[in-house]
């Protein structure tokens, strides 16, 4: 079984007990995160698309540590003008190990959502009422 997820802005193909290292994540090391952006959702030759996403899937991960990547050197340089400009740059990674590919979850925040807004719509009529009436008593 093998998943494609967004992580930080980029797409990796990842499976169980896969090490993967990512743009900089927030979390501190030790911890655990979840990736809702699973693109495809392979099981044993069953593929799921998404469009774009596949709603309830999910990838767990374990942060295992912060570090810089190798040095990358950025040389500039315009021939006969005598211009030469040497930059270097590591980039901020994170090391994580995948510790499950969920294909079906609950259902996130979503129906909270949807429950909050029910609850508004039944207390908005209340809402108009008691300005109406509180509109009338100052008028007289």
């Amino acid at each position: 079984m093998y998943a494609i997820v967004e992580i930080a802005g980029q797409q990796f193909k990842v499976t169980k007990d896969l090490k993967v290292y990512v743009n900089r994540l927030t979390n501190e090391e030790g911890s655990k995160v979840s990736f809702d952006k699973v693109l495809l959702l392979d099981d044993n030759g069953n593929v799921s698309l998404g469009a774009p996403v596949i709603e309830g899937a999910s990838v767990e991960a374990k942060v295992l540590q912060h570090l810089k990547g190798d040095k990358v050197i950025v040389f500039k340089k315009k021939r006969r003008k005598g211009y030469k400009k040497r930059n270097g740059h590591r980039q901020y990674l994170t090391q994580i190990v995948i510790e499950g590919i969920t294909a079906t979850g609950a259902k996130k925040a979503a129906p909270k959502k949807a429950a909050a807004e029910v609850a508004t719509e039944e207390e908005a009529p209340k809402a108009k009422k008691a300005a109406k009436a509180k509109k009338e008593d100052t008028q007289e």
